[in-house]
């Protein structure tokens, strides 16, 4: 299968969804921001000087994928029913991983909305610490899970299976 988002002509174009049948999507993508140990402490206890780290990177995230048509050229304007940021901290590698999931009921999946998300979450988490580490490393974005449309569920193999149970997952 060829790239979908250029005509017989070669030209950038929107992908034609009208014949498709509306159906229940998600999209789980995740990402990663590693830190000094300096800066990962304060983030984790909270007393960044800017404030509450993930709160406003969860807020940002959020938002961001609520406007991902906007930001993506040729990206649909999905009408979202679920957006969540979550993220979950690791001691031992300081860093601090990002959890974006999407839902939507549409002829279109959510897998660019949760990775803009995840994006724009660890970019804020980034500007929100730049002060203490200026050499933070983001890394590791990408679909973790999707489901829906013609292709069905698609787990990223990368991950084994991916559980609904995210509260218990050690994720906030």
């Amino acid at each position: 299968m060829g790239f979908t988002h250029f005509n017989d002509q070669g030209q950038a174009h929107m992908v034609d969804v009208t014949a498709k049948q509306d159906t229940y999507r998600e999209a789980i993508a995740t990402g990663f921001i590693s830190m000094s140990e300096e800066c990962y402490n304060l983030a984790k206890v909270g007393t960044n000087k800017k404030g509450d780290v993930l709160g406003v990177a969860r807020i940002a995230g959020i938002m961001a994928m609520k406007r991902t048509a906007e930001l993506i050229p040729l990206c649909h304007n999905i009408p979202i029913s679920k957006s969540e940021i979550k993220f979950r901290f690791d001691d031992e590698n300081k860093q601090i991983q990002v959890l974006g999931i999407v839902r939507t009921y549409d002829k279109t999946g959510v897998e660019m909305e949760a990775m803009t998300g995840v994006q724009v979450a660890l970019l804020t988490i980034y500007d929100m610490c730049k002060a203490v580490d200026k050499f933070m490393e983001i890394h590791g974005v990408c679909l973790m899970k999707k489901s829906g449309g013609k292709s069905g569920l698609i787990n990223n193999p990368r991950f084994g299976e991916i559980t609904d149970d995210y509260e218990n997952d050690g994720f906030l």
